[in-house]
């Protein structure tokens, strides 16, 4: 049995809910996916669009608004 860690995205907005500060970012099968715990709101990014995207230190590009 594997324990995902999940991490709460600080000021991060919910696109369907609304719910600020309720979205969490985690790996789910190596694929980064944030999920909104108000809401059954979930997006997923397969790592060839986050490496696309991204540039720098940044772990992966979300566009939640």
């Amino acid at each position: 049995m594997s324990i995902t860690k999940k991490r709460f995205v600080a000021g991060a907005k919910c696109p369907k809910c609304g719910a600020k500060d309720s979205i969490v970012l985690f790996k789910d099968h190596g694929v980064e996916t944030v999920e909104c715990v108000e809401c059954d709101y979930r997006e997923q990014q397969a790592e060839a669009q986050v490496a696309k995207q991204a540039s720098g230190a940044v772990i992966g590009v979300f566009k939640p608004d």
